[in-house]
C-alpha cells in the first residue's frame, strides 16, 4: 500500500460492550488496525458461560475472533492478522490482540480497574505510534471520558447507527394541512375488488415515500400506499369512518393513528408491525387486542408469543420460582394489565382475565430461551424492544416462521439499557432498516389518550 494511504490508516482499541453490543464489530472496521486488549478477552471469558443474552453475544464474539485469528503465531497476532471476511475476498485491515505493560501503570492510571487497563494500553500504542491515530472505541460514556481526559482520542462505535436524528425516523404517514390533491397535476383512479386505488406520478416531494405508509390530509382524505414504483404511487382509499369505527375485541381506537395502527395489525399481509410512542399511547392494548382476535376470533394465528427485554431481566429470572411462564409473569405484567383495561365494562373483570389467560394459547417466553427456536404461525409480540441491541433484535425476529407475526412495541424516550440510546436501540435499527419491506409497517402513536395525568406528566415532567 502507498505510503499516502498509510498515513490514513488508523489504530481502533475495541471495548468489551462494543462486542457484546455487535459481537462481529471487528469486521466493521474496514482497511483499520483493530486492537483486542487482553483485558477485553478475559471479561468475554467471565461473561460467556450461561444462558443470559449476554453469554451468547460473548460466545458469538470470541468465535468470531477465533475465526480471524486461526492458527497465526504470536508474532502476526501482535504484529496484526489481516482480516478476511469471505473465503474469496481480499483481505482488508488487521487484528491484533494486545497485552497491557508495566510501563503503563508507572505513566497512567491505577490498574486496579479493567477500564484503567484498557486506557493504559491506549496510552502505551500512542507512545509507540505517535505517527498514526489511536482511537478507543466504546458504547460506555464514562470510559470515553476518563480516555479524553487522558489526552486519548474516544468514540462511540456507530456502525449501526443508521440516523443522526430520531426525530427523521419515518412515522409511517404523511399528513397535509390542506388538501393533498393540490399538489396532484395528475391521477388515474380506478376501481378493482371493491378497492378504489389512485395511480399518482411520483414527485420529488414523495421520494421518500414508502410502501404500507399512509397519506392524510385535514379534508378527511386517507390512503395507503401499496405499491411503489421510480415513476408513480399506487394508493388505495381509505374511509376514515371505517378506520375509527373498526372493533377488535372490543376496542376502538381513539385517534386515527391507532386506527392506521389496527389497519397494519389486523392485515395478514403484513408481516412486521413496529409501533412506537410515548408511554400511554396505546402501543401494548392495540397490539394485545389484536392478537387474541386474530387468535381466538379469526384463527389466523394458533397462538401468542409475547416477551419483553429489562435490564434486569437476564440476571433475574433464575431466582423467581415456578415455570418460565410463572418467572416472566412479573415482567410481563404491562399484559395482564392491558387485559384488563380490555374487559373493565365487563360484569366481572377478574374472571374474563382469568378466563382470557387460560382460553387464549399465550406464552410469556424470556429471551433467555428463545434463541434457536422456531415459531410456525405465532404472533410475537416483544414489548419494550427500545432496550434491545439491533444483534438481539434480529435474533427474535428470525424466530419468526410460517405464517408468523412480530409486533414491535417501544418508546425511545425511556431506554434503560447501560450502553444503548435512541440512536443505537435496535428498534431505531430495525424502523430505519425495514423501510420499504413490502410486508412490514410502521406507525408512530401520537397524543397520551391513557389519561389527562399521564397527558399532562408526559408534556411537563
Amino acid at each position: 500500500m502507498p505510503r499516502e494511504d498509510q498515513s490514513q490508516i488508523k489504530t481502533y482499541v475495541v471495548d468489551t460492550n462494543v462486542l457484546i453490543h455487535d459481537p462481529t464489530a471487528v469486521l466493521n472496521f474496514e482497511e483499520h488496525h483493530v486492537v483486542i486488549p487482553m483485558t477485553v478477552l478475559e471479561e468475554l471469558d467471565q461473561l460467556k458461560n450461561g444462558k443470559q443474552a449476554v453469554a451468547a453475544d460473548c460466545r458469538q464474539a470470541i468465535r468470531t475472533i477465533d475465526r480471524l485469528i486461526g492458527d497465526a503465531d504470536p508474532h502476526d497476532i501482535d504484529n496484526g492478522v489481516p482480516i478476511r471476511r469471505g473465503e474469496k475476498s481480499e483481505p482488508l485491515g488487521t487484528l491484533s490482540i494486545a497485552m497491557g505493560g508495566q510501563d503503563d501503570v508507572e505513566h497512567g492510571l491505577p490498574d486496579h480497574l479493567n477500564d484503567n487497563r484498557i486506557i493504559n494500553l491506549l496510552a502505551r500504542l500512542q507512545r509507540q505510534h505517535r505517527d498514526r491515530p489511536i482511537i478507543l472505541v466504546s458504547k460506555d460514556i464514562n470510559m470515553r471520558l476518563k480516555a479524553r481526559g487522558c489526552g486519548l482520542e474516544a468514540e462511540d462505535y456507530q456502525t449501526d447507527q443508521l440516523v443522526d436524528d430520531v426525530r427523521y425516523l419515518p412515522t409511517g404517514y404523511h399528513e397535509f394541512e390542506g388538501s393533498f390533491w393540490d399538489g396532484i397535476e395528475k391521477v388515474e383512479t380506478v376501481q378493482r375488488e371493491g378497492i378504489t386505488e389512485h395511480l399518482i406520478p411520483r414527485t420529488e416531494a414523495m421520494a421518500d415515500y414508502q410502501i404500507n405508509e399512509f397519506i392524510l390530509d385535514h379534508q378527511g382524505f386517507i390512503g395507503r400506499i401499496t405499491e411503489t414504483e421510480p415513476e408513480r404511487l399506487v394508493v388505495e382509499d381509505l374511509f376514515q369512518d371505517d378506520l375509527m369505527h373498526q372493533q377488535v375485541w372490543g376496542l376502538s381506537p381513539r385517534d386515527i393513528y391507532q386506527g392506521l395502527a389496527l389497519e397494519l395489525l389486523m392485515d395478514p399481509n403484513v408481516h412486521l408491525v413496529n409501533l412506537t410512542g410515548s408511554a400511554g399511547s396505546g402501543k401494548t392494548i392495540l397490539a394485545l387486542a389484536a392478537a387474541i382476535e386474530l387468535t381466538v376470533a379469526s384463527k389466523t394465528y394458533k397462538r401468542i408469543i409475547t416477551t419483553r427485554s429489562t435490564q434486569g431481566l437476564d440476571e433475574d429470572i433464575g431466582f423467581l420460582p415456578g415455570t418460565e411462564s410463572e418467572k416472566m409473569e412479573p415482567w410481563l405484567g404491562a399484559i395482564v394489565d392491558n387485559l384488563e383495561a380490555l374487559h373493565e365494562d365487563d360484569e366481572n373483570m377478574t374472571s374474563s382475565v382469568d378466563y382470557i389467560l387460560s382460553k387464549v394459547p399465550m406464552q410469556f417466553k424470556s429471551l433467555n430461551y428463545i434463541r434457536g427456536r422456531s415459531f410456525q404461525h405465532s404472533l410475537i409480540i416483544i414489548d419494550e424492544s427500545q432496550n434491545l441491541t439491533p444483534h438481539q433484535l434480529k435474533t427474535i425476529i428470525t424466530r419468526a416462521g410460517t405464517g408468523s407475526k412480530v409486533v414491535c412495541l417501544g418508546n425511545l424516550s425511556q431506554i434503560d439499557t447501560a450502553y444503548l440510546n435512541p440512536l443505537s436501540s435496535g428498534l431505531t435499527y430495525m424502523t430505519e432498516r425495514f423501510k420499504g419491506f413490502k410486508h412490514g409497517g410502521h406507525i408512530h402513536l401520537q397524543g397520551v389518550p391513557r389519561s389527562p395525568l399521564a397527558e399532562y406528566a408526559e408534556e411537563h415532567l
